[in-house]
C-alpha cells in the first residue's frame, strides 16, 4: 500500500468553484457600480447648475443684471464659478429672471431645469 502523503494546497475543484463564485459577483456588481457612477455625473451636473445660479444672484445683487452665457463662457461671465468638467451647462437671462439647463456627458442623459421666477431644479 502506498503511504498517504500530507498535501497541502487547494484541489482543482475548489479554484474552479472560487473563480465562480468571483464571477457571479463581478457580473451583479459592475452594472451597479456604473449606475452609481452615473448618478454621481448627474449630481455634478445638479451642483454646477445650483452654482452658477447663485452666481447669478450674486452678478445681479451687484451689477444689477442677469447673464447669458453656455459652457466655459460662464467662467468669466459668472464671478466666482468654474464648471466642472463633462458638465454642459447654458443660462439665459431675462430682464428680472432667468433660467439654467445642465447635463453631464457621462450621465444618464437627464437635462437638469433651473427657474429663477419659480426658485429650484427640476428634470
Amino acid at each position: 500500500m502506498k503511504a498517504i502523503r500530507n498535501s497541502k494546497g487547494f484541489t482543482l475543484i475548489e479554484l474552479l468553484v472560487v473563480v465562480a463564485i468571483i464571477g457571479i459577483l463581478a457580473a451583479i456588481a459592475i452594472p451597479q457600480f456604473a449606475a452609481y457612477r452615473q448618478r454621481g455625473f448627474d449630481s455634478r451636473a445638479q451642483s454646477d447648475l445650483r452654482n452658477a445660479a447663485t452666481a447669478e444672484e450674486a452678478n445681479y445683487a451687484q451689477n444689477q443684471v442677469y447673464v447669458s452665457c453656455s459652457d466655459a463662457a460662464c467662467n468669466t461671465s459668472l464671478p466666482g464659478f468654474k464648471l466642472s468638467n463633462g458638465v454642459s451647462l447654458t443660462m439665459t437671462a431675462a430682464t428680472q429672471s432667468f433660467t439654467g439647463t445642465s447635463t453631464h456627458s457621462l450621465g444618464t442623459g437627464k437635462i437638469w431645469s433651473y427657474d429663477s421666477a419659480a426658485g429650484g431644479i427640476t428634470n
